[in-house]
């Protein structure tokens, strides 16, 4: 049987490693599923979530010099309009909202700087922050008058 790229084939674990799982496609071919394809959710160690002897279903995402990439997360056919968990980012409920008022009661709101206005605060802080660097460095070498002995 021919795997073709883009099929849900059912699979059987045959190895576990720290990077993926090892899967036994029919027709004795044998594919990796890498551990950033393993479920949606972040997985530390694989071993959490497969077993070896494991019957599972994977989806061919491409086949290479012999080598076959698979996918489970992609095999689970999710409703319309559902993505990855990975796409979803946490609300901070009000932390950049343009309503919200911060502890003191001041309005977190700040128009875009340009880039020009952006460049300006940059040099202006590592020019302080040299000169207190400079200042600190040679009151230790004895340089501007320093004791000489």
């Amino acid at each position: 049987m021919s795997i073709e790229v883009g099929s849900k084939v059912q699979g059987k674990v045959t190895g576990i490693t720290n990077f993926g799982a090892f899967v036994e496609l029919p027709g004795g071919a044998t594919g990796l599923v890498h551990i950033s394809e393993v479920a949606d959710s972040y997985v530390k160690d694989v071993n959490d979530h497969l077993s070896v002897g494991d019957e599972i279903e994977v989806k061919v995402l491409n086949e290479k010099e012999g080598k076959i990439a698979l996918s489970i997360k992609k095999a689970v056919d999710k409703p319309q309009g559902q993505g990855s968990s990975y796409s979803r980012r946490p609300s901070h409920q009000g932390k950049n909202d343009r309503n919200s008022k911060d502890f003191r009661g001041k309005s977190n709101f700040k128009a875009k700087e340009s880039f020009e206005d952006k460049m300006a605060k940059f040099l202006k802080s590592s020019e302080e922050n040299l000169a207190s660097l400079n200042r600190n460095t040679e009151s230790k070498r004895g340089g501007r008058g320093g004791r000489r002995g």
